[in-house]
This record gives C-alpha cells, structure tokens and sequence, in this order.
C-alpha cells in the first residue's frame, strides 16, 4: 500500500510500542482487516515528511494529538484524532466536549511519559483506558489511515472506520476544521 512495505502487525512486534502491540492484541472489535505496520525512516515520522516520502495522500494521514484539559485545579488529557488536512478544533469543540475552561496541547514530556511512546509515534492504539479518544468522524470515512505505532520508526495501517472501536473512542462531528 502506497509505498510502505507492510506486514500484519502483530506479526511485527518490533515496530510496536509496548502497550500499542498489547492493545492490538486484545483489540477485539476492532478492524476487519489485520492492521498492518511498515517500518519507515524515523527522520520522516513527522506527518508530512513521511507522507511526502512514501506516497501517502496526507488525507489518509490521521494525526493523535493530545489535549490537557483544565477546569480549576483538575486536568484531564484525551486524544484527538484528525486527518492532516485538517487541525483539531481544541479552544472550541475539544474544551466544550471536555467541559473544561482551558483546552490546550499537552505537554510532551507528560505525554511520552502517559503513553510509553515516543514523540513523534504518538497513537490512538494503546492509550491509557481513562484517556477520551476523540475521533472526527471525517477519519471514520477514509477506507485505510496511517497513523502512530508508538515508535518514530514505523507506522500501522488501519481501516479509518475501525478507530471508531478503540476503547474509549467517541466519533465527534465537527472536530477537526481544514488547516490553512
């Protein structure tokens, strides 16, 4: 697919993270199709470099990112996910859905140290099981996205809608506007 060579990936465990080879283990309701992984060149593990390199549309590109939000002295963080044509929606959709007063992108080091994934690698797979996972609904309407596999060397291959599955995952309309 595209210019990724890929294999199932649990057949791959080296180009999983630790807890996203765990989640796609007992990811029971989750893609028809075995999600695949394809090793990449972890200079590339940025979005557009890696879909420029290896031919992949940046709309079936879905980025994770993760969002602290804050109501008074308690944060919450949850994942978002958005195609790379688009930009999460954080200071309106996000901060509302989270009813929190301040929405913003979360730390790096707090979330590399949450996920037990690399920056860069950063998936909805395999998340902490009281994280939201917010996805668009845009995403669910790809035939196949790639995305994070925790690692900045490799990325899985999944069918847009099976993100729908995860545990925790919430399909939100409107989350993601067109970036500019």
């Amino acid at each position: 697919m595209w210019k990724l060579d890929t294999h199932p990936a649990l057949e791959r465990p080296d180009l999983l993270a630790e807890p996203v080879a765990a989640a796609l283990a007992r990811w029971k309701d989750g893609p028809a199709a075995e999600p695949l992984a394809a090793e990449i060149d972890p200079d590339l593990a940025d979005t557009a470099s890696c879909a420029d390199a290896y031919g992949i549309p940046l709309e079936a590109s879905a980025n994770c990112v993760v969002i602290a939000a804050r109501r008074g002295a308690v944060t919450r963080l949850a994942a978002c996910v958005v195609l790379a044509t688009t930009r999460a929606d954080v200071n309106g959709v996000v901060r509302r859905r989270m009813d929190a007063r301040k929405a913003s992108f979360a730390p790096q080091d707090e979330v590399v140290s949450a996920t037990a994934m690399e920056y860069g690698g950063i998936t909805p797979v395999g998340l902490p099981e009281d994280w939201p996972i917010l996805v668009d609904a845009a995403v669910l309407e790809q035939p196949h996205v790639v995305i994070g596999s925790g690692l900045r060397r490799s990325k899985l291959v999944v069918p847009g809608r099976s993100l729908a599955a995860l545990p925790g995952a919430e399909v939100v309309e409107g989350l993601a506007r067109p970036a500019t």
